[in-house]
């Protein structure tokens, strides 16, 4: 929904096809509020998606792994680019049966894959790829505040902790008796204990970037909000450094980054990014008890989904990469 919503207002791209089972038949002016050439789109079913690849320039998988799998080979054999939002291309191939459930049936396509965050790095070269795997909102949230820590020098590059919390929209759409309102309301857990998919993502996402940290420990929460993730990121002080060494290493990762922000840490918060690709960084340390904390906010359906998925696309056809994202309103009270 988040990624017709964004391409059907870039100034470069043209919705041309939308595949659902759900919506099979009706328009995407239907369900979406979209006007122009783009509402008047019939949505296909999954099975007719084949047939739609033809002659399109770029598609996006906005679907669960095992059918990115399925669909990506269709795709890049009738000649499209592709950027899959779901995990189907993160990782190495041997971690997919432990985070995954599953043998990675694609080893080959897997190789090929490039996986993209932007403000942090990328496996390949993203102007040629044709297939790009797009970052998990935990790992994009928890990436960068981490990454802004070690680039800095602030903290040393083992032990990192985060401790991350998500909106119910991390978990899709489909009903289920854990997501329903009166489960949710006024509760807060945690949930995938040790054995979150985006753990190793992050770590390859550092690796990426020129800093390997090793293992992490991540641990999800689930908050009773819509959207929105606030990452939290502790690392070890490294000798002499201080809360304003953390708050000017924010600053300088930030700097010529136009979807990053540096503020205190305080004012990290979901409000101001919610309906925007923008990411709220702060930092600071103490040195008395040896810690560095840094903290990130994303809307976890833009900057960490489908906001992020245009940003790559718009590098991999060599445009700016804000065009379509810049003037996000938001929904900031």
């Amino acid at each position: 929904m988040e990624t017709a919503r964004l391409v059907a207002a870039h100034p470069a791209f043209t919705l041309a096809a939308a595949v659902s089972d759900k919506w099979a038949g009706t328009l995407v002016g239907d369900q979406l509020p979209v006007a122009g050439v783009a509402a008047a789109v019939r949505v296909a079913k999954q099975a007719e998606a084949p047939a739609l690849f033809a002659g399109l320039d770029l598609v996006f998988l906005c679907t669960p792994a095992e059918v990115s799998l399925a669909l990506a080979p269709l795709a890049l054999e009738a000649g499209c680019r592709v950027v899959d939002v779901s995990g189907a291309f993160r990782l190495a191939a041997d971690l997919y049966p432990r985070w995954y459930g599953f043998p990675h049936p694609q080893r080959e396509l897997l190789a090929r894959a490039c996986y993209s965050m932007p403000e942090a790095g990328a496996s390949g070269d993203l102007r040629a790829a044709r297939l790009v795997a797009n970052p998990g909102c935990f790992a994009t949230a928890s990436t960068l505040a981490a990454l802004a820590l070690l680039r800095g020098g602030v903290i040393e590059p083992g032990g990192i902790v985060i401790d991350a919390k998500s909106g119910t929209t991390g978990a899709g759409k489909k009903a289920s008796e854990d997501f329903s309102f009166s489960e949710i309301d006024g509760d807060f857990h945690a949930y995938r204990v040790l054995r979150h998919q985006h753990t190793p993502e992050i770590e390859r996402a550092l690796a990426l970037a020129g800093h390997d940290a090793g293992k992490v420990t991540f641990t999800a929460h689930l908050l009773p909000v819509r959207r929105g993730i606030l990452a939290t990121v502790y690392g070890r002080l490294r000798p002499g450094k201080t809360g304003a060494d953390a708050a000017a290493a924010v600053a300088s990762f930030v700097a010529g980054k136009p979807f990053l922000r540096a503020v205190a840490p305080q004012a990290v918060r979901l409000h101001p990014v919610i309906g925007t690709n923008r990411v709220l960084l702060g930092a600071d340390a103490d040195p008395e008890r040896g810690v560095a904390i840094a903290f990130a906010a994303i809307d976890n359906l833009v900057k960490g989904a489908a906001g992020q998925a245009v940003q790559n696309a718009n590098l991999m056809l060599g445009l700016a990469e804000t065009t379509g994202l810049e003037g996000l309103p938001g929904s900031a009270p």
